[in-house]
C-alpha cells in the first residue's frame, strides 16, 4: 500500500507542512545563491573591462619594441639611424622612416613594391599604402585604414634628424632615458608612409591634454629598445629630459613595461 495505515491525519499534515517548508527553504536558498553569483559578476565587471585593455596595451608595447629593434638593426647595417624622411633633389619630402624600416621589420616584399623616387602619396605607391602593416597599428585605436599612431621624435637635439642620418654616438644621454618613438592619440594619427612625426612641442601638448591612446597615458620606447608607459602626470621638465639627446637628463618618472 502507498499510504501508512498507522499514520494519523495529524502526522500526515505535519509531513506535508515540513515538505512545503523544505521546498520554500530550497527556493530561497537558490535565490540567495543566484543573487550572490549576480553580485560577484557585477564586482568582476571592472576587472573584465580592464583585462582586454591591458592585453591591447601589451600588444601595442610589443609593436613599438619591434619598431625599435628594426631601428637598431638598421643602425647596425648603416652605422646610423634612418632620417625622419627622405627628400627629392628639390628638397621635397618623399618617404617616412617607417617606409625605410620595412626590410628590418620583416616587410621586405612590401618595401620592394615601393617607388622610392616618387612621393609616398603618388598613385604609383597607392597599393602599398593600402596594405596594412600590423606592427604600425595599435589594437586599441580605431584608425582610418593606412594610418598609424606611432611617431618618432624629430628635431635637431632629439633622436631623429629631419633629412639626415643620426649616429648612435651622437646620443650622449643615457640611451635608456632617451625617447625614440611615442604613441599618440587618434586625433594625431598620420598615414604610415607620410613624412610626418612629433617634435617637442607636440609631445608636451599631448601630455597636457585630456586625450590619450590608453587610459592613464601613452606608450613609448627608448633608444636602448625598452618600452615604458608615460603617465599623464609626467612633468614637463622630465619630458624635455627624455626628448633631448644631450645634456638635459633629470630623474624621469615612468612606468616600465
Amino acid at each position: 500500500m502507498d499510504s501508512n495505515p498507522y499514520e494519523s491525519p495529524a502526522s500526515a499534515n505535519e509531513a506535508a507542512i515540513r515538505s512545503g517548508s523544505s521546498g520554500k527553504r530550497l527556493f530561497f536558498t537558490m535565490l540567495a545563491l543566484l543573487g550572490g553569483m549576480g553580485l560577484l559578476v557585477l564586482l568582476m565587471l571592472p576587472a573584465l573591462r580592464i583585462a582586454p585593455e591591458a592585453g591591447r596595451r601589451a600588444h601595442c608595447t610589443n609593436n613599438m619594441k619591434q619598431i625599435t629593434l628594426g631601428w637598431l638593426n638598421y643602425q647596425s647595417r648603416y652605422q646610423a639611424f634612418p632620417p625622419a624622411y627622405t627628400v627629392d633633389e628639390n628638397g621635397k619630402p618623399l618617404h617616412s622612416w617607417r617606409t625605410l624600416l620595412l626590410p628590418y621589420i620583416e616587410q621586405t616584399p612590401l618595401y620592394e613594391r615601393i617607388d622610392l623616387t616618387k612621393p609616398w602619396n603618388d598613385p604609383a605607391n597607392a597599393n602599398v599604402f593600402e596594405t596594412p602593416v600590423a606592427v604600425y597599428t595599435c589594437p586599441t585605436s580605431r584608425l582610418v585604414r593606412g594610418y598609424t599612431t606611432y611617431l618618432a621624435v624629430v628635431g635637431q637635439d632629439v633622436c631623429l634628424l629631419p633629412t639626415e642620418s643620426r649616429k648612435l654616438s651622437d646620443i650622449t644621454d643615457d640611451h635608456a632615458k632617451t625617447l625614440m618613438v611615442i604613441e599618440v592619440d587618434k586625433e594625431h594619427s598620420v598615414p604610415w608612409m607620410a613624412p610626418t612625426d612629433a617634435d617637442e612641442k607636440m609631445i608636451l601638448s599631448l601630455m597636457s591634454s585630456d586625450s590619450f591612446p590608453h587610459p592613464g597615458g601613452m606608450n613609448a620606447v627608448f633608444v636602448d629598445g625598452h618600452g615604458a608607459f608615460l603617465q599623464t602626470d609626467t612633468e614637463a621638465k622630465n619630458l624635455r629630459a627624455m626628448i633631448s639627446i644631450a645634456g638635459h637628463d633629470d630623474d624621469e618618472t615612468f612606468e616600465e613595461d
